[in-house]
């Protein structure tokens, strides 16, 4: 209950912000009505104790679980297993996201049908397999993980000459939806159980990055499927926005819908751990029981999370998106900046990530420190999304080409942890928040300006969320670095003068 206590009262802190503002946009700019008010903040109590419960199943079950099954791996220490056991558990998980299966609903509505959201949900979490199974080998062979990211952005980038404006916006998208509030938490534990068990001077490094590469499989995925097809333009029917009626009733039809989503996405975990506690782990009774409890936990937590997104969010991140653009589309910059700022600090996976960075070096790198570089990165990344949908001329690869080739310059740069962390970072701040109100709020402006188009500026947001840590948290090792060398120096001066002094 202490544990609980405190995991509310952090969420709270980080809920509040975004609330505050669109409470002041609603008293400003952007009247949205006594019954849709009351349904947000309905929503953000949800979010609040739903997000709470979430993390707190997630440290005591979906963690444990990803670590055990990690170590598991790394003690087969066979490549083909491995690869095989890498590439099941990734496409399990991926499957069964809810960010995930939120950006494929609406890829579909926005494409008139033209792009299901099964073809999404199969491609993406093929991808997602094969990198991670391509992951996880690098960390048992202690490959660079820096060259590894530069080779697969510049395949992407080959990809991406070759795919259409709709279907890179829908594959960056994807591989920022696809880690999520499920599969960030279960991804880093397997990747810090294979380095910890591994060992060697490089293996709080080598926790970090397995997150990074699966963010990477939908976009190969999604562009290899789009140029295979000859799906090279999407003339899609795009359906007519509907507000949904009451403040009780959303709730209560959306309720057994996520519960079922929440349950569906729990059930590979669920059914992996049956298989290797009893094939491999033999837990005790109460290390199983706290594992069972933790699964419980996180999904009576995510069934109110997600509702409280949808039912609450969603809706209210349209209505802002079109209130905005017709009242002054130059506020739509501005707006986004501080949208940006505040939404990722209710990311549930930015928490688990930012834990276990503080975890894993000792305290050296701050969680505080990585929610504030996140924080004003996204800022600038929804921002400069929304000067994208005022410019007709400004394209979404005219922010992400620069965007991707500085992180790659810069993972060269800093130390090797903080490639890593910032990779991961990228995935992880794209989650449930960002595919729902974030998103819904660009294609409600995309909607109300009259030369941009829902189904190519409406999408993309996502893509540009997920790009800016990758920049922001390597300037932060860049920074990090500088300091260190200033301390050595400090240090060696001082040496030298002890020196002096006793000769």
């Amino acid at each position: 209950m202490n544990i609980l206590a405190k995991k509310l009262k952090e969420v709270s802190l980080s809920v509040l912000p975004i609330t505050v503002l669109v409470l002041f946009l609603n008293f400003s700019i952007v009247p949205i009505g006594f019954e849709m008010l009351t349904r947000f903040l309905i929503g953000a109590i949800l979010l609040i104790i739903g997000l709470g419960i979430f993390l707190l199943g997630a440290s005591i079950g979906i963690v444990p679980l990803g670590q055990l099954i990690g170590e598991t791996i790394a003690k087969t220490n066979k490549v083909g297993i491995v690869a095989i056991l890498g590439f099941i558990m990734g496409f399990l998980i991926t499957i069964a996201e809810p960010d995930l299966q939120i950006l494929a609903h609406q890829v579909d509505l926005a494409s008139g049908g033209l792009v299901s959201n099964v073809l999404i949900l199969v491609v993406v979490s093929v991808g997602v397999g094969i990198m991670v199974s391509i992951g996880l080998l690098r960390i048992l062979f202690e490959r660079p993980l820096n060259r590894l990211f530069t080779v697969v952005y510049f395949i992407i980038l080959l990809l991406g000459l070759k795919a259409s404006q709709e279907f890179l916006a829908i594959s960056v998208d994807a591989s920022g939806a696809t880690t999520g509030a499920m599969t960030t938490p279960f991804i880093l534990a397997i990747g810090f159980g294979v380095s910890q068990l591994k060992g060697g001077v490089k293996s709080d490094e080598d926790s970090f990055g397995l997150v990074g590469l699966a963010s990477a499989g939908p976009i190969f995925a999604i562009m290899t499927t789009s140029i295979v097809r000859g799906l090279v333009e999407i003339q899609g029917r795009t359906e007519p926005f509907e507000v949904h009626p009451g403040i009780l009733a959303p709730y209560l039809n959306a309720f057994p819908v996520f519960l079922k989503e929440a349950l569906f996405t729990l059930l590979p975990l669920f059914a992996l751990f049956l298989i290797f506690d009893r094939l491999k782990f033999k837990l005790n009774r109460k290390a199983r029981n706290n594992i069972l409890k933790g699964l419980f936990y996180t999904l009576a937590g995510l069934s109110l999370f997600l509702v409280g997104v949808n039912a609450g969010f969603m809706e209210i991140g349209r209505i802002i998106g079109e209130g905005v653009a017709e009242f002054h589309p130059l506020l739509l910059p501005i707006v986004g900046f501080f949208l940006g700022m505040v939404v990722v600090l209710a990311e549930p996976a930015v928490y688990v990530l930012t834990e276990q960075v503080e975890e894993v070096t000792a305290g050296h790198i701050k969680r505080k420190i990585i929610l504030v570089v996140l924080s004003i990165g996204i800022a600038f990344a929804v921002s400069l999304s929304m000067f994208r949908i005022l410019t007709p001329n400004l394209k979404l690869w005219h922010f992400l080409l620069p965007g991707f080739a500085a992180a790659a310059f810069l993972s060269y740069r800093v130390p090797p942890i903080f490639v890593g962390i910032a990779f991961d970072s990228g995935g992880v701040a794209s989650g449930p928040m960002t595919a729902t109100f974030v998103l819904a709020f660009a294609q409600g402006a995309a909607y109300s300006i009259p030369s941009a188009t829902v189904l190519v500026d409406g999408f993309g947001v996502i893509a540009m969320v997920a790009m800016a840590p990758l920049v922001a948290i390597q300037i932060l090792g860049v920074i990090y670095r500088a300091k260190e060398r200033k301390l050595k120096a400090l240090a060696e001066e001082e040496a030298a003068g002890s020196r002096e002094v006793l000769e």
